[in-house]
């Protein structure tokens, strides 16, 4: 299998820069997603890896050699596409076949190859099938198992699941790791749905702008976001505009709320307080309000099936708080119900804002 640098890649499309300078080595096995929203440049990123496109400036190195102006035939890469582009005059195993069939293998080898393939994709039973008699995962399977045919050193996916429904997404996401792991073969996977990337991925890179945001196992992404960016984009997060107090608290609209990570911080510093909903807590008000909770009325209570997230606002509105709690819990919080909300001293995360006046605001869930 192969190892990949990307070094220093740039791509300009007359005024437009899809990709400002990304650096990025994937160890031979490995299995990275590069994941962000469209327009980020992660099409373009894979593309260039391919040989569908050249670079402005920069270089693609696979196992050491430079294949920048190398063509897409000669790099010896296997990719599937969103679209699932099989022939369809052609059966799911001559389909399979193709790669081998270019390269003058021989027939019955590669029928060997090729039904070996399908089983291993589990469509041993559906070989003789044309693509119109094939459901879409059932197509992508296909498609995959064409891509690996040809026994490739580099495995490329562009968004392959989603044209695919939720549940079909799901298995099949899984089967492509499991097949990944079983031939180790090294993977760039390209996608724009966080769940996806975390669940497969041995790394993720999160893309904006043309550039790598943050990279690193799929853990150390959810729980250590080093940017506002990487923090909205990975999972639901809380998101406290705040200053640094004393004695290790912040100040959120003239709250005072107590964070271990403010220990050692410059008071007055301009902070983004990021605390995961899951670490919230939401309890009915009894009485007086508790010194570092924010107290106010349930807002919003939407069931996502086992949890539910409950939206906390205090009576202006200056200081909310999202909690994801058990729905049987949540039954209790009604919207219009006064509660109190409050999340463990070392749970949040702490950003500087000194060098960030803006955030980006995204919708994870609709990038």
């Amino acid at each position: 299998m192969a190892d990949v640098e990307l070094k220093l890649l740039h791509r300009r499309f007359g005024d437009v820069v899809a990709l400002a300078g990304i650096d990025l080595d994937i160890a031979t096995g490995e299995f990275v997603s590069l994941l962000g929203p469209s327009g980020c440049g992660k099409t373009t990123a894979l593309r260039l890896v391919a040989g569908f496109d050249r670079p402005t400036s920069g270089r693609v190195v696979i196992d050491g050699r430079d294949v920048t102006e190398v063509p897409p035939n000669k790099r010896d890469i296997g990719m599937v596409f969103q679209a699932y582009s099989l022939f369809p005059n052609m059966t799911a195993v001559r389909n399979v076949e193709f790669g081998l069939r270019v390269r003058k293998h021989n027939g019955a080898a590669r029928n060997k190859r090729a039904l070996e393939l399908l089983d291993l994709v589990g469509l041993a039973q559906a070989a003789g099938r044309y693509p119109h008699q094939l459901s879409g995962g059932m197509q992508q399977r296909v498609a995959l198992a064409r891509a690996l045919a040809i026994e490739p050193r580099l495995l490329l996916l562009d968004e392959p699941l989603s044209a695919l429904d939720a549940k079909v997404r799901v298995q099949l996401r899984e089967e492509i790791r499991r097949i990944q792991l079983e031939l180790g073969i090294t993977t760039i996977y390209v996608t724009h749905d966080q769940e996806e990337a975390l669940s497969i991925s041995d790394r993720v890179a999160v893309m904006y702008g043309g550039k790598i945001e943050q990279i690193g196992p799929p853990a150390e992404m959810y729980g250590s976001p080093s940017t506002p960016f990487v923090a909205e984009f990975i999972g639901t997060m809380n998101r406290l505009v705040a200053t640094v107090g004393d004695n290790g608290t912040i100040d959120y609209a003239g709250l005072p709320l107590r964070v271990d990570a403010a220990r050692g911080l410059p008071r007055g510093e301009r902070v983004l307080c990021l605390v995961r909903p899951e670490t919230v807590t939401v309890v009915p008000a009894n009485g007086a309000a508790v010194e570092g909770t924010i107290a106010g009325e349930v807002v919003a209570n939407t069931f996502l099936g086992s949890t539910s997230r409950v939206r906390v606002a205090d009576g202006g509105g200056d200081r909310t708080l999202t909690a994801d709690v058990s729905t049987s819990h949540a039954s209790a919080l009604a919207v219009g119900t006064r509660v109190v909300a409050s999340f463990p001293s070392d749970s949040p995360r702490l950003l500087s804002l000194a060098d960030q006046p803006e955030l980006p605001v995204l919708d994870p869930d609709n990038p």
